[in-house]
């Protein structure tokens, strides 16, 4: 840490440089304007992959559809796997009085609400993809500057606990953007736009009402952003690399087994009307993150421990996709949504956490987090390569939630091999 790092900049208010960890708590207003702005992201994020992107498709393609949507959400994916790191390394190096995150968030999520008016207005499969990679460029410059704002501002034996509350949205943006795109507005193209409205509206209150300390001159100096620079090598960072890898084996069993949805309800189970059927599900699924999300991060924060609720949380996912293997019906889809929404609320609070403990530099948080987002992004690339000929030719949805299980409780065993936390 350079003499400059280690006088800091006490914009914050916390009196120690940016390089050293926060030790002064956050309060409830920080928090609830970051959740805010974590709902109208995630709003934006998860309602066109499981309502309005399906629906679109099946109209433009009724007989391709589950290939067409894996290929759009696809495409959208790849283009996350480079925006994130990206953006967060530039955010890293941004300097300027309004600080290093609030620029990205706020023009991340006027980027994504432009790609989101242009996905509604399209009417081929080809033009669907470029207005939802448009979109999912801009919402993960903004998810860039979002995430990196925990480990800036908050502490350690705190972290679980905001982690927990920022899990939240990830889940109940899905519902109230779901409620929304089928309650207030009419038809997809209203849906779309007013989702786009709301990811705007969601980042303004953190944006205008929170200090954002900027990057040390020093660091602003550095050298444009390359492609090494994207490079964690896990020989040097063994517990990062184990992260990485445990975040991406249990996203891809989410991925694999969440995709086809709407596909499963109507095919499998027969459900009457299966964007209901989806909703239910998803408010099941809500109700058990809610109940654990905060819970476990505050005991994990309390306990000082975060490998073995991790572990226990993927266990529980594990699980509920166990469950698919056997029964395709309603009473046991609905169990099963309840009992992976109690894992993944653990396990959203708690991992995120661990991850913010692994980061090999303090001055490259944006960008380290960026590279374990490809965790969560290369799934939905990797995930409908995976499901479609799983669906296809072997085993029908018996087969893909026997693949999401296996995948999932892998991850859940591999959070052993991290050594620095406890």
């Amino acid at each position: 840490m350079t003499t400059e790092d280690a006088r800091g900049d006490t914009a914050h208010g916390r009196g120690q440089g940016l390089h050293a960890e926060p030790r002064v708590r956050v309060g409830g207003g920080w928090i609830a304007g970051l959740v805010l702005a974590n709902l109208g992201l995630y709003m934006a994020f998860f309602t066109p992959i499981q309502v309005l992107l399906a629906e679109q498709i099946e109209a433009i393609d009724p007989v391709g559809k589950e290939v067409a949507l894996g290929w759009v959400t696809g495409a959208g994916a790849l283009v996350a796997v480079v925006a994130n790191p990206l953006a967060g390394a530039l955010s890293d190096r941004t300097g300027g009085r309004f600080g290093r995150r609030r620029p990205w968030m706020l023009g991340g999520a006027l980027a994504g609400a432009a790609g989101l008016a242009a996905t509604a207005a399209q009417s081929t499969v080809a033009g669907v993809a470029v207005g939802w990679c448009l979109a999912q460029f801009g919402l993960n410059a903004m998810l860039a500057g979002a995430n990196a704002v925990v480990p800036d501002q908050v502490p350690v034996r705190q972290r679980a606990a905001v982690s927990g509350f920022i899990g939240i949205p990830q889940t109940l943006g899905l519902v109230v953007g779901a409620l929304l795109v089928t309650v207030a507005a009419t038809g997809l193209t209203a849906g779309y736009l007013l989702l786009a409205v709301l990811v705007v509206a969601c980042a303004l209150p953190f944006v205008l009402l929170t200090r954002d300390p900027p990057a040390p001159p020093a660091q602003r100096r550095r050298q444009p952003v390359r492609l090494a620079d994207f490079w964690v090598d896990p020989r040097r960072h063994p517990d990062f690399g184990w992260a990485w890898l445990t975040r991406f084996l249990v996203m891809l069993g989410n991925a694999v087994g969440t995709l086809y949805l709407l596909y499963f309800l109507k095919d499998a189970v027969g459900y009457p009307d299966p964007d209901e059927g989806v909703l239910i599900l998803t408010l099941l699924y809500t109700a058990g993150v809610v109940v654990t999300a905060v819970a476990g991060g505050v005991v994990s924060d309390r306990l000082g421990k975060r490998k073995a609720l991790v572990a226990v949380s993927s266990a529980v996912m594990a699980a509920a996709s166990s469950l698919l293997v056997f029964w395709h019906s309603w009473p046991v889809a609905m169990a099963a949504a309840t009992l992976l929404g109690l894992g993944f609320g653990g396990y959203v609070a708690v991992d995120q956490a661990l991850i913010t403990q692994v980061l090999p530099t303090a001055g490259d948080r944006a960008k380290d987090l960026g590279v374990i987002n490809v965790a969560n992004s290369a799934p939905q690339v990797l995930g409908p390569a995976l499901a479609a000929p799983v669906v296809a030719y072997a085993g029908g949805y018996s087969g893909l939630y026997l693949a999401a299980t296996a995948v999932t409780a892998l991850g859940g065993l591999l959070v052993w091999k991290i050594r620095s936390v406890p």
